[in-house]
């Protein structure tokens, strides 16, 4: 069904590195990290931990997708509550594929006015790129390959694996 494709050590290694990374870029600025919800969960959880500075954090929902396929087709179900007007803003993703999905979102929020708009994805798939799109920090790029496990799923499925698994059908 899956196998382990990035082990929960290497996540945790990477989480580590990019909350270092995010900590030295605002050096003590409040930055609002943007968690995409539902998939980002985890991941969004363990890197606000590893950020050192003045964070808060707001949720997103957006979706694309329906089982293994992508369809297109943006659709925010939950805004943000927090007033990102003149604000560092991060969003937090847990994958980038086609660029859809984060081109939409980019759309939205810069239409706010923020002092700054950043991304951060834990995985990365360019070969499935339909928009291209700039990702500050990516936690491991990655092969067309359905992955799921630490916060990615399958119809709701497999988000509580501590590592992420490939589906091998």
């Amino acid at each position: 069904m899956y196998k382990v494709f990035i082990s929960e050590e290497k996540i945790k290694e990477r989480v580590i590195e990019l909350g270092k990374e995010i900590s030295d870029q605002y050096h003590g600025e409040q930055v609002v990290v943007v968690v995409l919800l539902r998939g980002s969960f985890m991941f969004a959880a363990d890197l606000v931990r590893a950020i050192d500075g003045d964070v808060i954090v707001d949720f997103m929902v957006v979706s694309s997708y329906q089982g293994m396929e992508t369809s297109g087709e943006v659709r925010i179900y939950k805004d943000l509550a927090e007033n990102i007007h003149d604000r560092h803003v991060l969003i937090v993703e847990d994958i980038v594929d086609t660029g859809l999905t984060l081109t939409k979102i980019l759309e939205v929020l810069k239409s706010r006015n923020p002092k700054s708009l950043e991304t951060c994805s834990l995985l990365s798939k360019p070969s499935r790129r339909i928009k291209e799109v700039a990702i500050k920090y990516v936690g491991f790029t990655i092969e067309d390959k359905f992955v799921i496990g630490y916060g990615l799923d399958l119809d709701q499925k497999y988000r509580q694996l501590p590592y992420i698994a490939e589906m091998t059908h």
